[in-house]
């Protein structure tokens, strides 16, 4: 499977509305602490979205929510894995990426048959607070030659200008969020991006 290099990650349909239209082709929708209306209303929204625009939606952690709302992708980090049905995440057809952040959480992640595996922090991250400290790109290099052809997505501080070593290192699309959504200009930092990738 081929993913395209560039994957966005935002906390709304909003911000989906903003990225799709410029040819975004890979993108998730992770919100937290949202009431279960609200979460359906921007799925919903956002499906629209991404369907008018060519572009690929992954959902993040609301893996009923994906099922009812017949989802094409969805994200789980490794606390997900507790309490997701996966027997029904599969049944439903839904594609599946995994954050993993160290052997243990990897060896897990492919016992799941994933269609992408996701390593981070690869450099430090504003984004949340996290027990592991940046990865590194060798850890990158290291997790390509375990996972072989699986797609690896590389996320956590990454920008634009780090992208390059990210792809070097073995990752198959690099995830921005924090890079674009506190930019002081997020269009143009998109299009960096999209240019970055091509």
């Amino acid at each position: 499977m081929i993913l395209p290099r560039f994957y966005p990650v935002f906390d709304s349909a909003d911000w989906i509305a903003r990225a799709v239209p410029l040819g975004v082709r890979l993108v998730q929708l992770r919100m937290k602490d949202r009431a279960n209306d609200a979460l359906h209303t921007e799925i919903v929204t956002a499906q629209a979205l991404c369907r008018h625009h060519g572009a690929t939606l992954v959902i993040n952690d609301h893996w009923q929510l994906a099922i009812d709302l017949g989802a094409d992708w969805l994200h789980l980090g490794q606390e997900d894995l507790d309490t997701a049905d996966i027997a029904a995440i599969r049944s439903a057809g839904i594609k599946l990426g995994v954050s993993t952040h160290d052997l243990a959480e990897l060896d897990r992640a492919l016992a799941l048959d994933p269609d992408y595996i996701a390593l981070g922090p690869v450099y430090p991250t504003i984004l949340k607070e996290m027990k592991w400290t940046e990865q590194g790109l060798d850890r990158l290099t290291e997790w390509k030659a375990l996972i072989g052809d699986i797609p690896l997505c590389a996320i956590g501080g990454m920008s634009v200008e780090r992208s390059t070593g990210a792809f070097a290192a073995g990752a198959d699309t690099v995830a921005a969020v924090t890079d674009i959504t506190l930019h002081a200009d997020p269009k143009a930092r998109i299009h960096a991006w999209l240019e970055a990738t091509a």
